[in-house]
């Protein structure tokens, strides 16, 4: 391969990672004109447009994203071996894409922008949605650093670490005729319950493991945000099992009761995942270290908050 070739490689990996032609220019510290001269080099060079107008972005043709998926990994290497890839928060201009969902979002976000503000004014932090089915293509294909969530088994080339395990618990309003220390599972089964569908799924683990039993419930409601499970449950006859960070400042203002689930639910881990060619990369560990500090010392408050409140618990 002729020099020429490699650093239009160079570009070329920039722009797909960045989805854009000026934010590919700001990573490579080239102006915007040089970035698209270079386009129009891989243009005749590969025989191909390469990318083409999508409103105010760019898409890649179907050859440049089977073109990127060959020589990503490779290109990181030789980048990570020729120059390593240094990172001082005070002074670093970077941008992190985290795909999280909101009830990680409202543990994570104000602590982590003020640590920015105070240690690394110059990033840049974007949040993208999450849904459990996502994961490895938006890590493989670069449109994130971080995914924090819940999804269980990863191929080889995606990391994973542990944050912590959700404590489940069962919520209604104040006053609702479940809003006791006991919950049979008759009564369990036989009221209307909300559930949280990141994917738009009217089926949980709730009812996976109620199946298990013979049982079943149903699902009188759904929605795709955990941010709106407190205003529903105390404005309405609904119960809701759900992680207790997304109900533990209602439970502990008295604006909604909780108790233990009637059933045994599986622990499910919240963890982080990034691809392994960031393995190395500073800049990514030191967002892993912050979010993992953060996310643990909020879980903690949570459960601290929350559970001189609740029914059964403990």
């Amino acid at each position: 391969m002729r020099p020429q070739e490699l650093n239009l490689l160079i570009v070329f990996d920039a722009i797909m990672t960045e989805g854009s032609i000026s934010r590919a220019a700001d990573r490579l510290a080239m102006t915007q004109p040089a970035v698209s001269n270079a386009v129009s080099r891989m243009r005749v060079a590969w025989k191909d447009d390469l990318f083409v107008k999508d409103g105010r972005n760019i898409k890649p043709t179907l050859r440049a994203e089977n073109m990127w998926a060959q020589i990503k990994a490779p290109i990181s290497e030789l980048s990570s071996a020729i120059k390593p890839v240094s990172f001082e928060p005070a002074t670093v201009q970077r941008t992190f894409r985290i795909a999280l969902a909101d009830i990680v979002a409202q543990m994570l976000l104000v602590p982590l922008r003020k640590r920015i503000e105070n240690e690394a004014p110059n990033i840049n932090l974007h949040c993208v949605p999450y849904t459990i089915v996502n994961t490895v293509e938006v890590l493989e294909s670069a449109n994130v650093d971080l995914v924090l969530g819940a999804t269980a088994m990863m191929p080889g080339n995606i990391r994973t670490e542990y944050l912590f395990t959700p404590k489940y618990v069962c919520a209604m309003r104040v006053g609702h005729v479940l809003a006791k220390k006991t919950l049979s599972l008759e009564e369990f089964g036989g009221a209307e319950h909300l559930l949280v569908s990141l994917s738009g799924d009217t089926v949980g683990f709730t009812d996976e493991v109620l199946a298990q039993k013979g049982l079943s419930r149903r699902i009188a409601a759904t929605v795709n945000q955990f941010s709106l499970v407190p205003s529903m449950l105390e404005n309405s006859d609904l119960i809701a099992v759900a992680p207790l960070g997304a109900l533990s400042a209602s439970i502990a203002e008295g604006k909604l009761s909780g108790t233990r689930p009637p059933i045994e639910l599986p622990p499910t881990a919240a963890n982080m995942y990034w691809h392994k060619r960031q393995d190395k990369d500073p800049g990514v560990i030191w967002l892993r270290e912050n979010v993992k500090e953060i996310l643990v010392e909020a879980e903690t408050e949570n459960i601290k908050r929350a559970s001189p409140h609740l029914w059964n618990f403990n």
